[in-house]
C-alpha cells in the first residue's frame, strides 16, 4: 500500500505543480532530446515511411523515431496495445522517472490517471478490419476492443502504478491533453487526489488516418521540403503536418511535492475552456470561442493580460486557424497581445493531435523554468493578418514569469491553460 498524503478532499482550492514531465515525439525520447531540439529549432517532419503514399496528396508526417516499446512492456503484453497505447506507457514511464517519484508513493486511492486520445487505435482497427474481411471473424483478436479503446491508455498506467484514484480519458479531439491536465489540475485542487498521471496519446500515422485528412484538404502537401512544411503564422501556409507521440505530465499537490523534495518545472495556476458553437471542423471566424477560453483561463488565475508573458499558441500552420488565433489573442488580451511571444511548438514536431496540448503544455513548463521562449520555424513571410510576434526561428532568453498554452479542437472545443514560474525559482537560472 502507498503512503496516503491526505484522507479526504478539503474545500480550500490546493496548488498544483508539475513535477514530472515524459516525452514521446518526432524530437525524440524523454526530457532532455525534446528540449534541446526545440531549443535549437530542429524539426522532427520527414517523409512518411510506415506505408506507401504513392497515392497520397500529403507525404510527410511528425514520425516518433526512437521509441522501442520493449523498453517499456513485455513482449506478451504489445499484442494488448495499439501503439498510442504503447507510447502513453512509455511516455508515463518517463515522466515518473523525471519526477524521481517512488514507484510505492502513487499506490493506492490517492494517485489518478487522466489520458486521452483524439482518436485512439485506428491502426489496429484498420487491420483487424482488412482482417475480418480477409479471413473471417473468428480471426478477430480476443484482445481487439481493449487495445484499441481510448480509455485503456489511463487503464494501463493505473494498472502499472496500482493508482486507483480517479480514472478517466477524454476524447476531445486536439484540446484532449490539454482537457485532461486541467481537469487533473481541478481534481487535485479540489482535494480528491494529491496526484495526478495526465496528458494524452496518438498514433493516427495510419493508411485511413491520412487519407481522412488529405480528404479534408487540411494537410500541407509541401511534400518535397518535409522540414519547411510545417509554418504557423507565415503567409505561405498550407496545411498541418500530423504527427504521433505521446506528452505524460506528473501533477501533484504542492505540499506533496515539497514533502518529498520534487523538483517543480512551474505551477498550473489557471484553467478555461469554451465552446465555438460554429462548425464541425473549422474555427469561428470571429475568434469568440477561443477568446473566451483565454479570458476564463486569466480569471480563473486571478491575473491581468499584462501578466502573460508567452503563449504557446495552438498554432498549426493551417490558414484559418493561425489568423483566427491571432484575432482571438488580440480580443482576450489587447493592446498587451503585442508584448507577448507567441510560438507554435507544431512548427518542430507537427500536430500531435490528441497529444499535442500535453506534449505543448509540457514545453510551457519547460520555458518557464528555463526562462527561454522556444522559436517558430520557418517563418519567413509575413503574413498581415498575424501581426503578433511569434518568436521567428530563434529561440529567446527572456523573462516568463506567466504563461498560457492553447489547444483548440474539432467540433469547437477550446482549452487554455496557464502555468506560473514557481517562487522558489525566481532567483535560480
Amino acid at each position: 500500500m502507498g503512503k496516503s498524503f491526505s484522507s479526504t478532499p478539503t474545500s480550500s482550492p490546493r496548488r498544483v505543480v508539475i513535477t514530472g514531465i515524459g516525452l514521446v515525439s518526432p524530437l525524440g525520447m524523454g526530457v532532455e532530446n525534446n528540449w534541446k531540439a526545440i531549443r535549437e529549432g530542429t524539426s522532427g517532419i520527414g517523409p512518411i515511411t510506415k506505408f506507401e503514399t504513392t497515392d497520397y496528396s500529403s507525404k510527410i508526417a511528425g514520425e516518433v523515431k526512437d521509441f522501442n516499446p520493449l523498453d517499456f512492456i513485455e513482449k506478451k503484453e504489445l499484442r494488448k496495445m495499439d501503439p498510442f497505447i504503447q507510447y502513453a506507457l512509455g511516455a508515463a514511464d518517463l515522466a515518473v522517472q523525471d519526477a524521481e517519484i517512488e514507484p510505492s508513493l502513487l499506490e493506492g486511492e490517492r494517485t489518478g490517471v487522466y489520458v486521452g486520445s483524439g482518436i485512439g487505435g485506428i491502426g489496429s482497427i484498420e487491420e483487424t478490419h482488412k482482417k475480418l474481411l480477409d479471413k473471417g471473424p473468428k480471426r478477430v483478436s480476443p484482445f481487439f476492443l481493449v487495445s484499441t479503446i481510448i480509455n485503456e491508455a489511463p487503464g494501463q498506467i493505473s494498472i502499472r502504478y496500482k493508482a486507483k484514484g480517479p480514472n478517466s480519458a477524454t476524447v476531445t479531439a486536439c484540446s484532449t491533453s490539454a482537457h485532461s491536465i486541467g481537469d487533473s489540475f481541478r481534481i487535485i485542487s479540489r482535494g480528491e487526489a494529491d496526484i495526478v498521471i495526465s496528458g494524452g496519446s496518438e498514433a493516427p500515422i495510419t493508411p485511413l488516418g491520412v487519407a481522412g485528412f488529405c480528404a479534408m484538404r487540411a494537410l500541407s502537401m509541401r511534400n518535397d521540403e518535409p522540414h519547411k512544411a510545417s509554418r504557423p503564422f507565415d503567409a505561405q501556409r498550407d496545411g498541418f503536418v500530423v504527427g504521433e507521440g505521446a506528452a505524460i505530465l506528473i501533477l501533484e499537490e504542492l505540499q506533496t511535492a515539497l514533502q518529498r523534495g520534487a523538483k517543480i518545472y512551474a505551477e498550473i495556476v489557471g484553467y478555461g475552456m469554451s465552446g465555438d458553437a460554429y462548425h464541425v471542423s473549422a474555427p469561428s471566424t470571429d475568434g469568440e470561442g477561443a477568446s473566451i477560453s483565454m479570458r476564463k483561463a486569466l480569471q480563473d488565475a486571478g491575473i491581468q493580460p499584462h501578466q502573460i508573458d508567452y503563449i504557446n499558441a495552438h498554432g498549426t500552420s493551417t490558414p484559418y486557424n493561425d489568423k483566427i488565433e491571432t484575432l482571438a489573442i488580440k480580443k482576450a488580451f489587447g493592446d498587451d497581445a503585442y508584448h507577448i511571444g507567441v510560438n507554435s511548438t507544431k512548427s518542430m514536431t507537427g500536430h500531435l493531435l490528441g497529444a499535442a496540448g500535453g506534449l505543448e503544455t509540457g514545453v510551457t513548463a519547460l520555458s518557464v523554468r528555463n526562462q527561454i521562449m522556444p522559436p517558430t520555424i520557418n517563418y519567413q513571410n509575413p503574413d498581415p493578418e498575424c501581426d503578433l510576434d511569434y518568436v521567428p526561428n530563434q529561440a529567446r532568453p527572456a523573462p516568463v514569469n506567466y504563461a498560457a498554452s492553447n489547444s483548440f479542437g474539432f467540433g469547437g472545443t477550446n482549452a487554455t491553460l496557464i502555468l506560473k514560474r514557481f517562487k522558489e525559482q525566481a532567483n535560480k537560472g
